[in-house]
């Protein structure tokens, strides 16, 4: 490709981006000027298949293989919104699939420790988040629904695939004054919800409907 088309091409892709921001984000009611500016940044066609890319702006979510998805634009943008995010705040991620919400969750806060099952996945992920410049990223592989009791405590908390309930394990590992936000109901359907730890008891806020992934693992789902 040449060095023309090459420009040309990340132009376009720019245009849709600024284009997905304008009518998908802001237009539904996403205020939290952080979040916008790092969805506006986040080369999101990049951690879709190269056949998608050019689906990649839509208001859906797409496959990224072994049977997972990555979240529609809004529905990154609203669980990140949900959490507050401050510059100092570590946060932890369960289910880092492309490596999409975690590349936002970077541009947002000084650490993002992210757990991914599947190991194919979880390597790509690192690949390319890393080319892109995100160092403040650890991923590991393991069983996500147990968290990373190792680096207590987070003062936030994404889980990207519904639950049965929430997990315990993780529940834990949020900070006083943390807050978490998951999917939990059947595995057809869940409720975003929105849980605030304030002064040791947990404050619960029903975000939104919506349909997820399995979280599989010891404190979600069997396989």
């Amino acid at each position: 490709m040449s060095d023309f088309k090459r420009i040309r091409k990340g132009h376009d892709y720019q245009i849709l981006r600024s284009k997905m921001v304008k009518d998908q984000i802001i237009s539904r009611g996403i205020k939290d000027q952080r979040v916008i500016q790092a969805m506006e940044r986040v080369p999101r066609h990049l951690f879709v298949e190269e056949a998608l890319a050019s689906s990649s702006y839509g208001d859906f979510s797409l496959p990224i293989g072994e049977g997972q998805t990555i979240s529609k634009p809004y529905t990154v943008a609203l669980m990140t919104q949900a959490l507050a995010l401050k510059h100092q705040d570590r946060v932890l991620e369960i289910g880092t699939g492309s490596g999409y919400q975690t590349a936002i969750l970077a541009k947002l806060c000084r650490r993002v420790f992210s757990l991914e099952r599947i190991k194919c996945l979880a390597v790509r992920a690192r690949r390319l988040l890393s080319s892109l410049g995100f160092y403040n990223v650890a991923i590991r592989i393991c069983d996500g629904s147990q968290g990373w009791p190792e680096e207590l405590q987070f003062d936030a908390i994404i889980v990207t695939a519904g639950a049965p309930r929430v997990p315990e394990p993780v529940l834990d590992q949020l900070a006083e004054g943390g807050k978490l936000v998951i999917p939990v109901g059947t595995q057809e359907s869940q409720k975003l919800l929105l849980l605030r730890k304030e002064n040791q008891e947990i404050i619960k806020t029903d975000v939104t409907s919506c349909e997820f992934v399995k979280l599989i693992g010891n404190c979600g789902w069997n396989d």
